[in-house]
Parts: structure tokens; sequence; C-alpha cells
């Protein structure tokens, strides 16, 4: 199998995963359910799995010996920072104290990040070859603009969320504030934002395909939640959207 026929197959896997997500919302936070199997601390399952891409990623760094440029250190930097913020920041952050999560998501989270963290070292490895004037190029300053406004709307979006609870609380509420005047999931549109600024300001299949992945499993995320918070309170915004202001 060549490297672009391994590109199509996870492509293609990418969009079975969607479609069985838009069906069967995978089983973690308010939707998280002791019928997928064993359960394991819910903090400790965003540790494991959002830390495994970093894992894999400078491993095949390190395995290839790569030698690489300011411009692909700065790349790496940046979704490294994401990684850093999602495994060991955002977790410990969470009122979230004796939820649990199916082991089953952890390993599925797993295997994604293996995939697509290969993929992504793979290509920086022995792929990537960016002139010195690439930060300079248009490609690189609108991707690095749209990665950071992504950022921000993701991590805007999950203080609001974050600060909702009061100490002892533990039930949910209507988030406000913020792009939550439009969509019921503007930290997941934060995420497909800032994944379509890396996969521009990259210029790369891996990158590209890195932001298809993320549409797959967080639109039909958003999609749940939606219809979760609509069916929870009666008094839900009827307004909004579900991820996409204004659209979907």
């Amino acid at each position: 199998m060549t490297l672009n026929q391994f590109y199509f197959g996870w492509v293609a896997t990418s969009i079975i995963t969607f479609l069985y997500l838009l069906k069967q919302p995978a089983p973690y936070g308010r939707h998280s359910s002791t019928q997928w199997g064993p359960m394991m601390s819910n903090k400790w399952g965003w540790v494991i799995m959002e830390s495994f891409v970093l894992v894999v990623l400078f491993g095949v760094l390190f395995y290839y010996n790569a030698r690489l440029n300011l411009q692909a250190w700065v790349m790496i930097g940046l979704f490294t920072f994401h990684y850093m913020n999602r495994s060991f920041v955002f977790p410990f952050r969470l009122k979230t104290a004796g939820k649990k999560m199916p082991v089953i998501i952890a390993l599925s989270a797993m295997l994604f990040n293996l995939v697509n963290g290969l993929l992504i070292g793979n290509y920086f490895a022995k792929e990537a070859d960016y002139p010195a004037s690439w930060f300079l190029d248009i490609r690189f300053i609108t991707g690095l603009l749209i990665f950071l406004i992504g950022m921000f709307i993701n991590w805007q979006s999950d203080n609001i969320l974050l600060n909702l609870r009061k100490p002892g609380e533990t039930g949910y509420k209507i988030p406000t504030g913020g792009l939550f005047k439009y969509v019921s999931c503007p930290n997941l549109f934060g995420e497909i934002i800032e994944w379509l600024g890396f996969a521009l300001l990259t210029w790369s299949v891996p990158g590209l395909i890195f932001f298809v992945w993320t549409c797959a499993n967080v639109i039909p995320r958003a999609i749940a939640h939606h219809q979760w918070y609509k069916n929870k309170f009666p008094d839900y915004p009827a307004a909004r959207k579900a991820v996409i202001p204004f659209g979907v």
C-alpha cells in the first residue's frame, strides 16, 4: 500500500466514523454509559488519550533523527501547545470528581492519535521542506491567524463551561456568553477553526486530513450535545445552532 492509498483509506474511515457518530454519540461526558464495558477516571482518560499523540509525534521525529528548520519547529510547536493544554491543563480544571468514561473511548482516541501522529510525524520528518520565506507566505500568515482565533474561541468557551458549576455542584446549566449566543458548542467550533488554520499554515496533506478527522469527530458530538440541551431545558434558546454559527 502506498502512502497516498493510505491517505484515501484513512479519509474514507473518517467519513464512516462521521456517519456512525451521527447515529451513536460517543459514550463519554454527558453521554457516558456503562454499557460500553469497563470504566476509568474521566480525568486520567483525558490525560492518557490526548497526550498519546505527542508521544507518537516526537517518537517518529526521534526515530528518523529528523533535522527540522525553524519553520517546521514553529508548526510543531503550535500543535504541541494545543495538546499540552488538552493533556495536562484542561483535564485538571474539570469539575467532574468521580465521573468516569469507558476504557474503549480512551483506546479509540489513542488509535486516532496513533495514526494521525504517525502521519504528521512522518510528514515533518521526511517530506516537509519550507523555505526561509515561509513565515511571510500568505498561507502561513492566514493559517496562523485562523489557528489563533480558533484557539481563542476554544479556550474562551472552555472557560465559560468550566465556570458554570460552583464548588460542590454537579448538575448542568445553560451556558451563556461568547459564541454560546449563536451555537451550543463553540468550544468544538473553535477546534474546527484551529485545525483548519493548521492545515493551511502547514499546506500539507496530513494537516488537511487531521482537519477532516476533527470535523468527523466533533460535528456529530456537537449535534448530540445540541439535542441533549434542547431535550433537557424547555427554555433552551431556539435560535442557537449546534456548532457552526448561522449554519449547522
